[in-house]
């Protein structure tokens, strides 16, 4: 076994962002630490040896997956093969649950730990996962309190990390400032669109999004947009869709965190940013759109009563979610309007955020999995030592 050897797999643009926050905790608990896996430019940045990219990888929906089956069957064909011959000291798996948990029970015969963090999504949907789960991973660092609870009932090895966006929004952020220096004035309303991460999320998402933005504009016209573009799509793919419209939409590299602290309502794509949003205390409206088949599927198997973690996470629905035929750009438009124009409403979905905020803990989750990674490989290696003796 390569004890210093670390692999890991961060399929989707948030894990890769969590992932180097991870990798950074671990090499400064152990210096001499070695990483190989799937990521993109945050894991590359923390000195994580790229094998295959997250872009390359990131799907949304169950029928979209099949145009990335082939560079999907290669990746995992590599990882496997480097599991068989480079006998790393540890694997860790983020979301991604389809690849990873495949790529588990690889790790299981070849003897390699396992540690997953960021759990898949099987207190949703397909909970014979978990199955697999607890036969495969030798230990859960899960992000979201009800997921500890989850699987401790399924009698798994589980700790309740906090959520590590805690550790990426910075705490300091003045909605003042930011917005003096976004050259933002005090007349008009300002909309946050972000459409996802991933270009089948933009494709479907953000044309709805201008054409509401669209309609809010003709009851304010100092209207101002802000697109924080994610790293994961092209610049062309945003110009391409936003030059359609005589919207002034203004597309900003990253920056997520200072348009989401200014905003006034944020029309956002299911899935992390929707916590992002709440940890900034913004008022949201959740959308969510995939293909039909893909939807039909979902609602024959997905048993959860929102859509929106951060509806999940407060345990009721503190913002609107508009999905699949309910997303048109009439209903997301007076949906963001009806925010807009009753103050009340806006300051009961903060107050109620930051209950939200509380919930996901306090910001420490990288350290406390890095702990825990190298205690597993500590516990591992510590056995295969002791069997050679």
């Amino acid at each position: 076994m390569n004890s210093k050897l670390v692999l890991i797999v961060a399929g989707e643009a948030s894990a890769d962002l969590h992932g180097s926050r991870l990798v950074t905790a671990m090499k400064r608990l152990d210096p001499g630490l070695t990483f190989w896996g799937i990521g993109g430019r945050n894991l590359e940045e923390a000195g994580v040896r790229i094998l295959f990219t997250s872009s390359e990888m990131a799907v949304v929906g169950l029928t979209e997956v099949f145009s990335r089956m082939a560079v999907i069957t290669r990746a995992y064909l590599k990882l496997k093969s480097i599991l068989r011959t480079e006998q790393p000291a540890l694997l860790i798996l983020m979301d991604y649950p389809d690849f990873n948990l495949r790529l588990a029970r690889a790790a299981k015969r070849c003897r390699i730990p396992v540690l997953y963090y960021i759990s898949p999504q099987v207190w949703a949907w397909r909970k014979g996962r978990v199955e697999t789960i607890r036969s495969t991973v030798d230990r859960m660092a899960v992000i979201l309190p009800f997921e500890e609870e989850f699987y401790r009932g399924m009698a798994l090895p589980v700790e309740f990390v906090g959520h590590p966006l805690l550790e990426e929004i910075p705490a300091d952020l003045d909605r003042d400032r930011v917005r003096r220096e976004l050259g933002l004035s005090q007349t008009g309303p300002v909309i946050a669109l972000l459409p996802g991460s991933r270009k089948e999320e933009v494709l479907n998402l953000l044309p709805a999004m201008i054409e509401a933005a669209e309609k809010i504009r003709s009851r304010y016209s100092a209207l101002k947009c802000f697109l924080p573009r994610a790293p994961t799509i092209p610049a062309e793919l945003i110009e391409g869709l936003v030059t359609q419209s005589s919207l002034d939409v203004q597309v900003i590299s990253g920056e997520v965190y200072r348009v989401l602290k200014v905003c006034d309502v944020a029309l956002v794509a299911s899935g992390t940013a929707t916590l992002e949003a709440a940890i900034l205390e913004a008022p949201m409206i959740v959308v969510y759109r995939v293909s039909f088949l893909s939807y039909w599927i979902g609602r024959m198997v997905i048993r959860i009563p929102f859509i929106g973690l951060v509806n999940l996470v407060a345990g009721e629905q503190v913002v609107p979610e508009l999905i699949q035929g309910a997303l048109t750009p009439d209903r997301l438009a007076q949906e963001a309007l009806d925010l807009l124009e009753h103050d009340d409403k806006r300051r009961d979905i903060q107050r109620k955020l930051r209950l939200v905020r509380e919930k996901l803990g306090r910001g420490s989750a990288s350290e406390k999995t890095a702990r825990i990674a190298l205690e597993i490989m500590g516990a591992f290696s510590g056995a295969a030592e002791s069997k050679t003796r």
